[in-house]
């Protein structure tokens, strides 16, 4: 399986916070899985941090995604090609979730998220919790 973390998920398995639920523990800490952070959490994690909405060091972040076996998911040209096609709804306006959907989309990945509006965007997810 091939799996996106949203940022929430990302800091949750870094954690080991509880939140992310023993099913998505479990298939992220699965070594037969390729699991992918985007660069766009690391970006949210920064504007979040800097605007005092998160504590968390987005060095820390990247050291950890890098010790820990996932991949760092970049954003691609093709990434971007694919946000512009995404459906518009109007109560979910949040950049960074556009991003990292487009991202699931155009990477063919299952996204291990609790974000309530990512289903209607017709992608595969695990849920958290």
């Amino acid at each position: 399986m091939r799996l996106l973390l949203d940022t929430h998920a990302l800091l949750w398995f870094l954690s080991a916070d509880a939140r992310l639920g023993d099913a998505a523990t479990a298939l992220v800490a699965d070594p037969e899985n390729d699991v992918f952070a985007s660069i766009a959490s690391l970006w949210e994690i920064t504007i979040k941090k800097r605007i005092g909405k998160l504590d968390a060091d987005v060095m820390a972040v990247s050291d950890a995604i890098a010790g820990s076996g996932m991949t760092l998911l970049d954003l691609k040209p093709g990434h971007l090609t694919t946000l512009q096609s995404l459906p518009v709804f109007a109560d979910h306006r949040d950049p960074f979730d556009h991003l990292l959907i487009a991202q699931v989309f155009a990477e063919r990945l299952t996204f291990v998220s609790n974000d309530q509006h990512a289903p209607r965007y017709g992608i595969d997810i695990v849920r958290c919790s």
